[in-house]
């Protein structure tokens, strides 16, 4: 099956995306033609296939399906005169005029979760303009991986403290302007607890990133809380999620939250929201879920500025996170490390060759 894809292949959101559904057609014997967004990022390991992919730009069939995995509002550059399918990772529920045009010229949307797809079938329905020619068929899911080989369980830590982790780029969305309050309130200095804090943002400055964790650094458990260095491969990402306890994500909005889908691989536990695109794969059994009551307007001052709504973080669900990161530590006070074996099972079920069969059986 020949394959046109654009897509960006480097170490953020889309990157990440982009780089694993290449290698898993590529792993399936598609040829893929590869238009990278972008500059290209890559394990040396990766780079034979990458370029392989890229100079079949040089004999690329033109009448192939064009696959373009980027943001909803620049979704016309597609290649050849194949069918021009999409593949969108957003996190609100609203969709600019520009937005909702692109999305709609496409012959197939493609979203990581039936959240999602909600969003976009809903949005186009209500456009008196688009929803008289818009199939709602041409929607399709396709949620994300893990890679099992990188992100896989370990025997139990021998260590007594209890390590909470987290791991994504500063951002309110993200929650991080309630988790060290959450932290401050779930225990003393006296327990035997630690908070990481992994959050390099490259689209922040030094100051802006010293802000932030000068939040962490102002409270009473200033001295329980590490900030971590980036690392430079996903093999060290999965090491340090083995060395903690519980991946913790008070996001008020997600696209996927693959990091929490890695935690869970790596068998340990999560405390998310339950809200957005990782209900596709996050819920009571295998996850410790803070419930939303209430949405409200996306506003951050930096990258939303209330387009569309997110879910409210209010007492309640700072409270319900405190809660959890308490009963973590009580549990392992009196159990010991135990694995998430629910978690371990899910991300059986979320790998990226399911991903790449999804995605090709949508586009033909």
């Amino acid at each position: 099956m020949n394959i046109n894809l654009s897509a960006p292949a480097n170490p953020l959101g889309y990157g990440v995306v982009g780089l694993n559904v290449l290698k898993s057609l590529h792993g399936k014997d598609h040829r893929v033609a590869f238009w990278p967004i972008g500059n290209v990022e890559c394990d040396e390991s990766d780079a034979s296939m990458i370029h392989e992919a890229i100079d079949n730009q040089s004999s690329y069939d033109k009448n192939a399906p064009s696959l373009r995995i980027w943001h909803q509002h620049d979704l016309a550059q597609h290649i050849g005169k194949g069918k021009n399918c999409a593949f969108p990772i957003f996190e609100l529920d609203t969709f600019t005029d520009r937005e909702l045009w692109h999305l709609s010229q496409q012959d197939t949307i493609f979203t990581c979760s039936k959240w999602a797809a909600g969003i976009v079938i809903d949005s186009i329905r209500k456009n008196d303009v688009m929803r008289d020619y818009f199939d709602d068929i041409r929607v399709k899911v396709a949620p994300l991986g893990v890679d099992r080989k990188v992100f896989y369980e370990s025997p139990t830590q021998q260590s007594d403290t209890t390590v909470f982790l987290n791991i994504g780029k500063w951002e309110i969305r993200k929650g991080h302007d309630v988790l060290a309050d959450a932290f401050n309130q779930a225990f003393d200095l006296d327990d035997n607890v630690e908070l990481w804090m992994m959050n390099h943002n490259p689209f922040l400055s030094e100051n802006d990133d010293w802000e932030w964790k000068r939040m962490y650094k102002s409270g009473k458990m200033a001295n329980k809380i590490k900030f971590l260095e980036r690392v430079k491969s996903h093999t060290e990402v999965a090491d340090i999620m083995r060395m903690a306890d519980c991946g913790v994500f008070p996001s008020r909005a997600e696209g996927w939250n693959l990091e929490a889908l890695e935690m869970m691989s790596c068998g340990r536990h999560v405390i998310v929201t339950d809200y957005s695109a990782h209900t596709e794969f996050c819920n009571s059994s295998n996850s410790h879920l803070i419930e939303i009551d209430a949405l409200e307007p996306a506003f951050d001052g930096i990258w939303f500025n209330g387009q569309g709504n997110w879910a409210r973080i209010g007492d309640s669900q700072i409270q319900q996170l405190s809660s959890h990161m308490r009963k973590i530590y009580e549990q392992k006070k009196r159990d010991g490390d135990i694995l998430n074996l629910s978690g371990i099972d899910t991300a059986k079920e979320f790998s990226w060759e399911n991903t790449a069969n999804l995605l090709t059986g949508g586009i033909y």
